[in-house]
């Protein structure tokens, strides 16, 4: 379709967005825990025109249920500088020789790739992708290709202090931090190893570059940290933070048990004790977070409700480990080595029927809970979140 009766559509949307919010028309009130109706309107519309004018997507990141892939997870290293309870074993993992993991040519060459067919956003992740040398490099490269929107990274946060005003400047986007408590001495015995006052200092870093929302994880675990959610919440009253509360979820050598599990209708029922007044917030599609704010607050909370209400039917996202395999769920043990093809001399094209075979394999939904509990996968981090 020509530019100019697109941009005419968009034009004719925008005003009639501008009337509805204008023509003091009475606006039935939502439901306490929903959104409100001219801001659902108002996404129903949005996604509307994007349905009908967007451009075809690859059809090598489609998979056999519809869904398109635009979003890219990156693990750049396997090593970490926590132990996290939930994400690696006591023991520690066997770690892969360096030469078996992806280079930083062979990142790139994949980034490449998957932005040319439409992945719009790409997630470096580990491990800790933070301890990287070349991290900071692989940003700015990345930055250089043309159709990517958002480069974000998840880490712990020990690093980021020190290192955000070059990834800013390099070209990161979005920031999640990962921190499961706010009581120092708990903070040991979860991560073991000490640091939490450098995570706090990277979380107030980025606020002060700017960033906005800045991300928090926090895996909720009952037993352990299920007793700080209002505190974590309390936080999000002066800060631009988006607090999110995951789900304990099973992987390998992370002792998982279903009674460990909070569930996110446990937690919101925590919170709306509190707050009553918690208002649902619209949900973009293929967000894998249920959203809600407190009004007056500077920032809002979220839930990853992978285990109790999982998100598979609009799922988007693709994995690649620090080793160079394809991973089309997080939760599922099949793999595909794109490093080995890489290094045979896989053509583009080569390299794009491989892709599209295992993204067209994807199955329809996570095995549940229970299945995933007894299924052989990684530990967290050799996937990379």
């Amino acid at each position: 379709m020509a530019a100019q009766p697109v941009s005419r559509m968009l034009q004719r949307l925008l005003r009639s967005s501008a009337r509805s919010c204008s023509s003091g028309a009475p606006v039935t009130q939502p439901r306490p825990g929903e959104p409100s109706q001219s801001a659902a309107e108002e996404l129903s519309r949005r996604r509307q025109f994007l349905r009908e004018f967007a451009a075809p997507f690859s059809a090598f990141l489609t998979d056999s249920f519809g869904r398109h892939h635009s979003y890219l997870r990156i693990s750049l290293t396997e090593k970490c500088n926590l132990r996290c309870q939930y994400c690696m074993p006591e023991e520690g993992v066997p770690l892969t020789p360096k030469a078996d993991l992806l280079t930083t040519e062979e990142i790139l060459t994949l980034a490449r790739l998957f932005v040319k067919e439409g992945v719009d956003k790409i997630r470096l992740t580990g491990g800790e992708p933070l301890i990287r040398p070349d991290v900071v490099d692989i940003v700015a490269q990345l930055h250089q290709l043309e159709g990517l929107r958002t480069i974000g990274v998840t880490t712990n946060g020990i690093n980021l202090a020190r290192l955000l005003p070059q990834l800013q400047k390099a070209g990161l986007n979005a920031i999640n931090i990962s921190l499961d408590t706010l009581v120092p001495a708990k903070f040991e015995f979860i991560v073991r190893r000490k640091g939490f006052h450098k995570v706090m200092e990277g979380i107030h870093k980025a606020i002060e570059l700017g960033y906005s929302p800045v991300k928090v994880n926090c895996v909720v675990m009952r037993g352990l940290n299920e007793d700080e959610l209002l505190d974590f919440v309390a936080l999000t009253k002066g800060l631009p933070l988006d607090v999110r509360f995951i789900e304990y979820m099973p992987f390998d050598g992370n002792k998982w048990n279903f009674k460990k599990m909070v569930s996110y209708k446990e937690m919101l029922d925590t919170l709306q004790q509190q707050w009553p007044e918690l208002e649902k917030l619209p949900e973009e599609e293929s967000s894998t977070a249920k959203a809600f704010k407190i009004p007056g607050f500077r920032g809002q909370v979220s839930f990853i409700t992978s285990m109790s209400e999982h998100f598979c039917g609009t799922c988007n996202r693709l994995r690649i480990t620090a080793d160079g395999n394809l991973k089309v769920c997080l939760f599922g043990n099949s793999e595909v080595s794109l490093r080995d093809h890489l290094r045979a001399g896989a053509s583009e094209e080569e390299l794009l029927r491989i892709i599209g075979a295992a993204v067209g394999r994807k199955k329809r939904q996570h095995a549940g809970m229970f299945s995933i509990s007894q299924t052989k996968n990684r530990p967290m981090i050799l996937i990379g979140g």
